[in-house]
């Protein structure tokens, strides 16, 4: 299954080399690590909910497993246009959603010409970390990520990219990574703003120990195609995402562009747009006991490729994955996904258009459980459509009691503003 060009996507797509299939690498576990969840947290989501709306399943992807190539794939060209071309959030966009000033950066890369800025002297900036910035000349220059970015976990990093730079991952690598051993205790981050993120894989390498289904296949690792972080804040303003994957199967895994967990504060998403992004579950950002908020942005052909979502059920599966009697290999969150107890989902000036979830799985545009039922759902000035997979509503009070057809929710409370939402009463 491929994705195609949306009128709201015809506008951003340009000319670059089309991204070449990916090979089933698998990604990251969105379940307990050390200092993280206990094992039964259930860092995958439920596979419906009780009490609310009856969950609605949608068989439209088809059987199996997605292969995940983003067939006839159209790419993007450094410095192409980012975010909803419509998006024009009333609530305003908070102060630190404003790109930083990085008039006075820590490392520019580059001494004015593209062959000046290579993968080696990017390298030793991000290592370095502090404000970084570019130098490659006039033109827009891609430069091939061979291995993963490591970002310092002790202070704060920017890369910007001024819209001239993209870095790809050449189907293979992932970009960045953010990887604190704590647990929602860093108040430390990274934030990405102006830049372009390509074609960067996961190869995951935990698999889930072996039983039939209905009980759990796949990965236990291999989250974050492009960006991953844990105990850190991500704050990403102006950026393009394409053709990112994350692994392809496996109950707790996923975010083919970007998955955060275990963030004190979370992630925060300005103007930018996520398209052709694969994973198992939240085909292109998914967070884990991570807040959620995305002003003006803009995600298509997304997919959630896993399936029959996730549950725990010992009468069905007698087999021990993270705790728990698992079954169901993912695919919830064709666009975004987002788990956990007491965080938030909020959603504004955003455009969510012809993402899927997976085959018995839920939630095509966003799929959010709020484990605790403590978090809340807000969606204002947001346009949802031609997203498919199941759905269901489940909210504690408030008057939205179906929230459509493109969601899959646990929550405290949902408030909708001014927004077109398929099959919103």
């Amino acid at each position: 299954m491929g994705w195609t060009a949306t009128p709201r996507l015809a506008a951003c797509v340009a000319l670059l080399t089309a991204a070449a299939g990916a090979s089933c690498g698998d990604h990251g576990s969105s379940g307990s690590g050390p200092g993280g969840p206990e094992a039964g947290d259930d860092s995958g989501g439920s596979s419906r909910t009780d009490g609310g709306s009856t969950p609605v399943t949608d068989g439209s992807s088809g059987p199996g497993v997605d292969s995940g190539v983003s067939e006839g794939a159209a790419p993007y060209e450094a410095g192409a246009e980012a975010g909803n071309p419509d998006g024009s959030c009333s609530t305003g966009i908070p102060a630190q959603g404003q790109p930083v000033d990085t008039s006075s950066p820590t490392t520019v890369v580059g001494t004015g010409t593209a062959a000046s800025c290579t993968f080696d002297k990017l390298e030793a900036a991000v290592t370095a970390g502090g404000i970084i910035t570019f130098d490659c000349g006039s033109a827009p220059v891609t430069i091939p990520v061979t291995a993963t970015l490591n970002v310092p976990i002790g202070k704060n990093t920017v890369i910007d990219g001024g819209n001239k730079i993209t870095l790809d991952g050449g189907n293979a690598v992932q970009i960045l990574s953010f990887n604190s051993p704590g647990w929602m205790t860093n108040d430390y981050g990274l934030t990405l703003q102006h830049l372009t993120l390509i074609n960067a894989k996961t190869t995951p390498t935990q698999a889930i120990p072996t039983a039939p289904p209905p009980c759990s296949q796949g990965w236990d690792d291999g989250q974050g195609g492009a960006v991953y972080m844990r105990d850190g804040y991500l704050t990403v303003i102006d950026c393009i995402f394409a053709n990112n994957q994350a692994a392809l199967l496996g109950p707790d895994t996923g975010g083919g562009a970007i998955y955060v967990q275990g963030a004190k504060t979370g992630m925060l998403i300005v103007s930018s747009t996520f398209t052709g992004n694969t994973a198992s579950n939240a085909g292109a950002v998914g967070g884990l006991y991570a807040e959620l908020d995305v002003y003006n942005s803009l995600f298509t052909g997304n997919k959630a490729v896993g399936n029959g979502a996730n549950n725990n059920d010992p009468s069905t599966c007698s087999a021990i994955n993270n705790g728990q009697n698992e079954v169901g290999s993912g695919g919830n969150g064709g666009a975004l996904y987002s788990d956990g107890n007491s965080k938030n989902v909020l959603l504004c000036g955003d455009a969510i258009e012809d993402n899927s979830a997976g085959v018995n799985a839920f939630g095509g545009g966003l799929f959010f459980t709020s484990d605790n039922m403590a978090g809340t759902l807000t969606i204002v000035d947001t346009t949802m459509t031609g997203n498919t997979g199941g759905s269901w509503t489940n909210v504690s009070s408030g008057s939205v009691k179906n929230v459509g057809t493109a969601v899959g929710v646990n929550a405290a409370s949902i408030t909708v503003t001014n927004s077109t939402l398929q099959g919103y009463p």
